[in-house]
């Protein structure tokens, strides 16, 4: 008989994987989730056990807006926000509502993989910016503008998964200006805003959905624990009118009632910014790990420090495939995720997306020297 699996997450034995861009479980506030559910059944009110409000627990959309507030998005009230399962479904949700099979989805050169899957579930066509040091290249963006009208744009403007790079605050602004100007909508998966490890980055993109087409993303999977599926979606609160009068809220109700209430305790309670400081703390510290073994073992590898989120991103030199590296790192128990899964075009070949959240710092510094010795068994 096979072994039952509960987790997305199937390691072998002594695997170590920098393609895993989740929390590792000792990181997974189990303590803490069971003390909010014991103060929310002590309420003894069993409305989060019926189908819930289509926007979402107003009580938890209350405190997530305090949040918000102390985070950069000054002007956050509860009706800016409606409550997700999780920001993938929150993503899905948009595709549904503001997109149709042949469309065009503006997207990060690179950008984050899986969202890749889900406009292909929707029948979407994917054209790619480019970005640099700055995140999304502004300029290329405006003269796609003047050619094509897409029904969003997709960007993640803080620790971008894969990049690790950060929009500055006046890139922020110019793109808001842009939007406005062409109409046009920007999806922004924020999710890793409240992961920052050296220093606050500017204002999230919410911080303009008063002003502008904005429907950011966030969730509690980075700040949290994934299996909750419990996001948000902060715009205005006539487009998220558009959002929650949908065929799918309209029939299910609020997207995780049973969640929300949860997470409303783990709010009221205030035991979410203690665990946060924990958690900055400890993926710093992975962070740290991983970049000196890269200095130490890998020297030849160009990259950026990301200041926050879960990922490095790296180049390999000499226009080394990585694609026929991860074969050769498998046979050295060592895995990553090769550039080319993060691209529109299937072209960043020679790069690769290393995470640091999953492993502890010896397990990081391990992972380094099998790539090593993959890359060395590579070139003989």
């Amino acid at each position: 008989m096979s072994a039952v699996r509960t987790t997305q997450v199937h390691l072998p034995p002594g695997m170590v994987d920098f393609g895993i861009g989740q929390p590792g479980f000792e990181l997974l506030p189990l303590a803490l989730l069971e003390r909010a559910a014991r103060h929310r059944f002590a309420q003894g009110d069993p409305y989060f056990l019926n189908y819930g409000y289509e926007q979402g627990d107003g009580y938890c959309r209350l405190a997530l807006a305090d949040l918000l507030r102390q985070h950069g998005a000054s002007a956050t009230e509860p009706e800016h926000l409606l409550l997700t399962a999780g920001a993938s479904q929150g993503l899905d949700l948009i595709c549904t509502l503001f997109s149709q099979p042949g469309d065009v989805v503006f997207v990060e050169e690179p950008t984050y993989f899986l969202a890749l899957r889900i406009f292909a579930d929707h029948g979407l066509r994917v054209v790619g910016i480019p970005t640099d040091e700055n995140g999304l290249d502004l300029e290329a963006l405006a003269g796609q503008l003047r050619q094509v009208r897409p029904a969003f744009l997709y960007t993640i403007p803080t620790f971008q998964n894969p990049t690790g790079v950060t929009m500055p605050a006046a890139h922020r602004e110019r793109l808001v200006r842009l939007s406005q100007e062409h109409e046009l909508l920007v999806v922004a998966d924020e999710v890793y805003h409240l992961l920052s490890f050296d220093r606050p980055p500017p204002e999230p993109l919410a911080a303009y959905a008063q002003e502008a087409p904005i429907l950011s993303l966030g969730s509690f999977s980075k700040i949290l624990a994934p299996g909750l599926r419990l996001g948000w979606i902060h715009s205005s609160p006539a487009w998220l009118r558009r959002l929650v009068g949908g065929g799918l809220v309209d029939s299910g109700g609020g997207l995780n009632p049973f969640a929300a209430a949860v997470v409303r305790s783990v709010l009221e309670l205030d035991l979410l910014l203690p665990h946060l400081t924990a958690l900055r703390a400890a993926y710093r510290s992975r962070r740290d790990a991983l970049v000196a073994a890269l200095q130490a073992h890998l020297p030849t590898l160009r990259f950026r420090v990301p200041e926050g989120g879960f990922f490095l991103w790296a180049e390999l030199p000499g226009q080394e495939d990585a694609g026929r590296l991860l074969q050769v790192a498998r046979r050295h128990q060592v895995g990553f995720l090769p550039g080319a899964r993060c691209s529109s075009r299937q072209g960043l070949r020679h790069y690769l997306r290393l995470s640091f959240a999953f492993h502890d710092p010896p397990a990081l510094a391990e992972g380094v020297k099998r790539l090593r010795q993959a890359m060395e068994e590579m070139r003989t």
